[in-house]
């Protein structure tokens, strides 16, 4: 656990309303457990329950996948980049009227530091293991026990059994299982229900035009199983009321990218920016011919590599945005918003596409991963600490331009990514939490610093 981290124990804090909740994990990534956590809260939620659903890890994609399936917004909960008072904050909100809360680990159980294991001790919650255990038998039981039995114990473990061939196939995997882990039912293979990948991870809800079917699909799937029934009730505290940010950016529009090209946006980070007192306009670089009015713009992350043909045709919006830049407009760019921002775009294809040039030289994507992790990021004039957050990206960039810092791997120290600043345009390949530091993102985009 990183030094600056202290974390309480849920049995010393005030208690709260109890709520029904659940962490769904796995021994890895690819089990399912963002498949079986949408079918638990679309189960749920279809019974007339209100759900509420927190992703564990720096996520983007599962969390929209689970907010269709939930009907409620779905926040991060990361005890490194969030941060315990925010994740305690959020998850104490959301048990005032939350009939269930469910929460999706990230990786696997103990993978990571924190971990999800340490986010289900932290709050006491009880562990969903989901294991894909369609080429195994008892080794489903051993797996089950050391995943239970690693390190401290959890609430309490159950298991669910994930790409079941048949019967006698579940009646093996349940017989593997030691008397103090639950068995909560098998899952079939049942690839007409599966939610499709790409390179970055699964689809956004709003690109999969049958996912309520495929949802419903796999809610009654799991209908008669034993996992259908409510959890635990857990208490999480009474609400925080905690100091609203300064209004560093009253009167102040914020104008914000959000189409197919650029979708990687944490709910808490709009929520920040309306705190701060700023107001809100959303544009598409893919389709508008112009930016609405604003003070500043935030391009955040997501797929410009798929959508260059149509960036490069809009030669309107490419223009309004180097003009926004020549005028001093504030711009914070992200990943995929710093990636439409150089003078060329390589796509995975080979192609290359014109962008906007406000940064001299070209990103081009690769076939494996070029960066995953947390980052810390401190700028020169920037109040308070680093702004925190993750990058994870297949794209590298060539540039003459020398970068104004780097970010800091909170890991061990080193070197992170590149942070470019030129005039008013600040761009990398992180995704900042904005609100691990409202201060310095207000400053960023042309707040007052004090």
């Amino acid at each position: 656990m990183p030094a600056d981290l202290p974390l309480t124990s849920a049995d010393s804090m005030p208690e709260g309303r109890a709520v029904p909740a659940l962490l769904v994990a796995a021994p890895a990534s690819g089990q399912g457990k963002t498949t079986v956590t949408a079918a638990l809260a679309r189960l749920h939620a279809r019974q007339g329950r209100v759900v509420r659903v927190f992703k564990t890890g720096p996520d983007f994609l599962d969390p929209t996948l689970l907010a269709a399936a939930s009907g409620a917004p779905v926040d991060s909960i990361d005890l490194w980049m969030t941060g315990e008072a925010d994740a305690r904050a959020r998850l104490a909100a959301a048990a005032q009227s939350a009939d269930l809360i469910l929460v999706e680990g990230v990786m696997g159980l103990h993978d990571g530091t924190p971990s999800s294991a340490d986010v289900a001790r932290l709050f006491g919650l009880p562990v969903l293991a989901v294991i894909q255990a369609g080429a195994m038998a008892q080794t489903f039981g051993a797996l089950a026990y050391g995943l239970a039995h690693y390190g401290q114990p959890f609430r309490a473990m159950q298991v669910l059994a994930n790409g079941v061939g048949t019967g006698r196939h579940a009646d093996m995997l349940r017989g593997s299982l030691p008397p103090d882990i639950a068995w909560s039912g098998a899952l079939p293979r049942d690839a007409s229900a599966a939610l499709p990948e790409r390179h970055l991870g699964l689809f956004s809800a709003d690109e999969l035009p049958d996912l309520m079917t495929r949802l419903d699909r796999l809610a009654d799937g799991l209908a008669e199983l034993p996992v259908s029934q409510l959890p635990p009730p857990v208490a999480f505290g009474q609400p925080v009321s905690t100091p609203a940010p300064t209004r560093l950016l009253a009167g102040k529009t914020i104008a914000i990218a959000r189409d197919d090209a650029f979708r990687f946006i944490y709910p808490a980070n709009v929520e920040t920016l309306s705190a701060l007192g700023a107001q809100i306009a959303w544009f598409s670089p893919l389709r508008d011919a112009a930016l609405p009015a604003c003070d500043a713009l935030w391009l955040p992350g997501g797929y410009p590599e798929l959508h260059g043909t149509t960036l490069a045709a809009n030669v309107a919006m490419l223009g309004a945005l180097r003009e926004a830049h020549a005028q001093g407009l504030p711009i914070l760019a992200e990943c995929g918003g710093m990636m439409a921002l150089f003078d060329t775009l390589v796509d995975k294809d080979g192609v290359a596409h014109d962008m906007a040039g406000l940064l001299p030289g070209t990103v081009t994507m690769q076939r494996r991963l070029a960066a995953i992790g947390h980052q810390a990021v401190t700028l020169p004039g920037l109040p308070g600490d680093a702004i925190r957050g993750h990058t994870f990206h297949y794209s590298q960039t060539q540039s003459s331009l020398m970068p104004t810092a780097y970010a800091v791997s909170p890991r061990d120290g080193g070197q992170g990514e590149a942070i470019y600043r030129v005039g008013t345009l600040t761009a990398s390949y992180v995704h900042l939490y904005f609100a691990s530091n409202p201060q310095a993102i207000a400053a960023l985009l042309g707040g007052p610093t004090a």
